[in-house]
Parts: structure tokens; sequence; C-alpha cells
């Protein structure tokens, strides 16, 4: 299936999101005077996947490992740039205040980062004349055909790997060290601007190197996977409210108590 695609520029998709973010874009963000977060997700690793398990080899090429107790696992950290409403760089006549130094996310939206996500006219804040057989053509049996959108996504992919060692020594330096268990939750953690600042700069002038396995607490408002969690040896953090003292949970399922 083809799918065609140009923005017309009405502004749905710039607003209430958490943008993802490479370092260097996060420090960029931040230094406008933006806010980022840090999305935590704790992936359990007993052991290493196999060669053809491209979705857990993708998890791992995006994540830093780490333990939980006595339990392996792999950390995602997501920086993510957030705001409700309108993007601060969304200007009155819908234009972007910041379009030469945009994020990367900007740039390749609508199409996907994650390559196990199918990219979904339907499921876009586009209009549907954004997508109507006159456009440029962007995509052609599910490979991008944009040759500027496909460079893009690749060094969307690359970053997001490269910068895992970087993301590792910044919650370091945070104080961050709870994620939510994967597919159940992100731990939400929202540092002070100036200290996130401090944090991505000591972080990559040292080049993301740690000798050390950190540790980290796995975190769910589901009773029954702390318990799970605990009965292997895991750190399990049972979140009984959205916000907790030091981060907020965002979770996928209904609280068990």
């Amino acid at each position: 299936m083809d799918i065609n695609f140009e923005c017309t520029m009405c502004g749905k998709c710039c607003h209430d999101l958490k943008l993802p973010l490479s370092v260097d874009e996060a420090l960029v963000w931040l230094e406008r005077g933006g806010d980022v977060q840090f999305l935590c997700e704790a992936v359990p690793w007993p052991d290493e996947p196999a060669e053809d398990n491209l979705l857990a080899q993708h998890k791992r090429r995006r994540s830093f490992a780490a333990s939980s107790g006595e339990l392996p696992a792999r950390i995602v950290v997501v920086l993510a740039a957030a705001f409700e409403g309108a993007c601060p760089h969304l200007q009155a006549n819908l234009s972007c205040g910041v379009y030469d130094q945009r994020p990367t996310v900007c740039r390749i939206y609508p199409a996907e980062m994650n390559p196990f996500i199918e990219l979904n006219p339907q499921q876009k804040a586009c209009p549907p004349e954004a997508w109507s057989p006159d456009k440029p053509l962007l995509m052609s049996a599910h490979r991008i055909v944009d040759v500027q959108t496909a460079a893009l996504i690749e060094k969307s992919r690359a970053a997001d790997a490269n910068d895992t060692g970087a993301k590792a020594l910044a919650c370091k330096h945070l104080g961050i060290d709870t994620a939510a268990l994967s597919n159940e939750g992100l731990a939400i953690h929202s540092p002070p601007r100036e200290q996130s600042i401090a944090a991505l700069r000591l972080a990559r002038e040292a080049g993301g190197a740690s000798d050390r396995v950190p540790e980290w607490k796995v975190a769910s408002n589901r009773r029954e996977t702390i318990d799970t969690l605990v009965s292997i040896g895991a750190l399990g953090v049972l979140c009984t409210a959205q916000e907790t003292s030091s981060f907020q949970y965002l979770g996928f399922f209904s609280a068990s108590a």
C-alpha cells in the first residue's frame, strides 16, 4: 500500500506531547527554557536474546545494563520534551519558530521511529487532505521511500543507541533509579531544568562511560506484579497513587492493591 503525505500546517501534531529527544537535542530544548522529562522502563533480562529475536535486539540497543536486587535488567530511558497545550515554539500562524533547529522526531513526522510500529494515517492527527493521492509519496510496500525521511530515521535510531551510556550517567547524577516494569507503564521523572542541564552535560563530556552496573528499583501499580518481582529477588516499588514523592507513575493498566 502506498502512503502519500504533505503537511497542511494545521498544527494539530504540535499539541500535548512528549517528544523523544537525543541527549544533544534535550540540552538545546532545556537551554531554550523548555522542560524535559526522563521516561524510564525496566526490562527483565535474565539471558541474552537470540540474534534472530529482532524485537529483543532492538530493546537491547536502546537500553543499558542494570540490576534490581538479584534480577538482571536493562533500562530504557527516553528524554522527552514535555508540554501541555501548544508547543512553546508554535507561532500564531501555526509555523514552527525553531523550524531549522527542530527536533529530529518533528522532521520525521508522520513516519515512525520505532521499526516495530507500522505507520497508520488513521492514528495521526493530520486531516484527510494531508494524505490525498496527489501529495508526495512517503511510503510504498511498507518502506519509507522519501530519501530524506529515511535518512533521518536511521540517524534517530543511531542516536537512540549511542546515547544509552550518557543517559545512564545522567540518571546517576540526578539520583534517578526507579523505572516502571516494561509493558506495564512508565516512571516519569521531572528534574529541575538546571539540574538536568548539568547532569546531561557531565554525562556527555564523560562519553557515557561507566565501569559498574547501576542498581534500579522496578515500579508497578499492580500488587501481583510487585509480589512476583519480590519473589525473584528484585527491588519492587508498589505505586498506590499516580504521583509519588520523586516521580509520576503512568500505568497502562488499572491499579490493583
